[in-house]
């Protein structure tokens, strides 16, 4: 594993001077983009028939099969159908992954069927020059992300044009999120247009002694590299969320030499950092925020707002880039324009695949540079997917489907940290009892958001365990979560830096049916 990572990591660093001098111009994003919707259907079947019916090992492979479609049967449905269509159509069949199926932590049965399904083996096997990134979740060995930059420059591409639609080709850009691939292919995506990105800060300290040193190695020589290339990135400094206030300052301090800056950040982490600078009196208004890794809602965006900020939500994941930007001229919340040139969402008509909710969201990848070979991958959201006109500068790149009231159903997404529930219910069954007694029905998780929009993971444990620690339950929750790989070291880190988790005794909340659920969520 350390071989590949190496060797993943002098790949990237012999491409990313090409990477960084290429620099892109808001009139080629907008043709690159025009390009690509007007050949998504012939992209998609390229990738599907070179990286699936030409892969023996896809687990796709398998499922495409078991629901009897040939390549032959896959091309006349997308041209008789429109490719969205089609998908559907796959999906009702059976050729579809959930969460647990995508990380390899269960096989994928459909009827008689079981397609075992190996992360790796869904790797895009036209992957060139991975960067040493991993993906997001807990539990079970870690996958290496193979972004090469060709995709990096695909999704920046696209970021480019939504810089531009919001005026922001001269803004000052910063981003505060912990160390780690996903943070360096944002960094990237938003160095490849306008100005590099001109600070790091991250909520994880990199002399933390518990994690691995790769995070230090890769983001130390990534900057040194890029100096070399003439196009210099920031090195990584430490701000944890408890303390935002020197991000304040910095924005504060462009603002009066009349520059405007931008911050890329998770929606709490904004929020607390927004009123961190109304506390101290600190004026940021006029600066910049592309939010992004947890719900944006409603409480979130206000104290942005409060201090004087603009704020637009972003989806994406690691394992896909972004998948949406937020509308300009917005009816909800959190509504997003899907990138439907890199990937086509779609979801089942009144109905959810076998075991998902009726708005799952299915995702699937259409650049021959993706990471991964996505086909109807369900990354364990919900939301509510539409078509409108809004009249904003997204639609008239084409980009006309809109996404909201985005919601994780298998996953529990603290400060932009991502624990799958599975997860959740292991900790509770097992760890926690074993160290402190009762059962998995003494305990319970519930995710909640304040009145301020910050992040809450109430810990309930019930009384009848007699007296405990509540500190030493913390601790032994925190650490059960970082257990697993070094990804999830740096998770454990934010939520402990966060103080996101608070221990509760009181009697554990029924459901309707009587039955105590693992993971309560009461959003805003």
């Amino acid at each position: 594993m350390l071989t590949s990572e190496l060797a993943a990591g002098a790949r990237f660093l012999t491409q990313l001077p090409g990477f960084l001098r290429r620099r892109i111009e808001p009139a080629q994003a907008a043709t690159e983009v025009a390009d690509r919707l007007a050949t998504r259907a012939r992209d998609f079947l390229a990738l599907a028939r070179d990286a699936i019916y030409g892969h023996p090992a896809s687990p796709y492979r398998a499922l495409l099969a078991h629901a009897g479609c040939a390549y032959g049967d896959l091309e006349h449905l997308v041209q008789r159908d429109g490719l969205d269509a089609a998908l559907r159509t796959l999906c009702r069949q059976g050729v579809y992954l959930t969460v647990d199926e995508l990380k390899g932590r269960a096989a994928a049965v459909r009827g008689s069927a079981t397609v075992a399904v190996d992360p790796t083996r869904l790797r895009n096997p036209r992957g060139r020059a991975p960067i040493p990134a991993q993906t997001s979740g807990s539990g079970g060995p870690r996958t290496l992300v193979p972004i090469d930059l060709a995709y990096v420059h695909d999704c920046a591409v696209d970021s480019c044009l939504m810089f531009e639609a919001r005026g922001g080709r001269d803004w000052v850009k910063g981003h505060w999120a912990p160390l780690g691939g996903g943070a360096m292919m944002s960094l990237l995506q938003l160095s490849a247009f306008g100005a590099p990105s001109a600070r790091w800060f991250t909520q994880v300290d990199p002399r933390t002694a518990t994690l691995h040193p790769r995070y230090r190695w890769a983001a130390t020589a990534m900057a040194w590299t890029s100096r070399l290339a003439g196009v210099p990135l920031p090195h990584p400094e430490y701000v944890p969320t408890s303390d935002p206030q020197p991000i304040a300052r910095w924005l504060a301090d462009e603002l009066r030499q009349g520059r405007v800056p931008h911050l890329l950040t998770y929606p709490s982490a904004a929020a607390g950092l927004c009123a961190a600078a109304r506390a101290a009196g600190i004026a940021i208004a006029g600066a910049q925020f592309t939010i992004s890794g947890e719900a944006a809602t409603a409480a979130r965006q206000q104290a942005i707002r409060a201090a004087g900020g603009d704020v637009l939500p972003r989806y994406g994941a690691v394992e896909t880039g972004p998948i949406g930007f937020g509308c300009l001229r917005a009816e909800a919340v959190d509504e997003m324009h899907v990138l439907s040139d890199l990937h086509a969402v779609v979801q089942l008509d009144g109905v959810g695949a076998s075991g998902l909710p009726v708005g799952a969201l299915y995702l699937t990848a259409l650049r021959p540079s993706a990471p991964f070979v996505l086909l109807n991958a369900c990354l364990g959201d919900e939301g509510v997917l539409t078509a409108r006109r809004c009249g904003c500068a997204f639609e008239a790149r084409g980009w006309d489907l809109h996404l909201h009231t985005i919601r994780s159903f298998e996953k529990l997404t603290g400060a932009g940290m991502t624990l799958l529930d599975a997860d959740v219910v292991r900790i509770l069954d097992a760890v926690l009892p074993a160290r402190f007694g009762g059962s998995g029905a003494d305990y319970q998780l519930a995710e909640e958001e304040a009145e301020d929009g910050a992040p809450r993971l109430r810990l309930i444990v019930h009384p009848r365990l007699g007296p405990l620690d509540a500190g030493a339950v913390a601790r032994v929750f925190l650490d059960a979560v970082a257990a697993n790989s070094s990804t999830d070291q740096v998770m454990g880190a934010v939520w402990r830096g966060a103080d996101l988790i608070r221990v509760e005794r009181s009697a554990p909340t029924a459901a309707a049916s009587g039955k105590v659920l693992h993971l309560l969520r009461r959003r805003r």
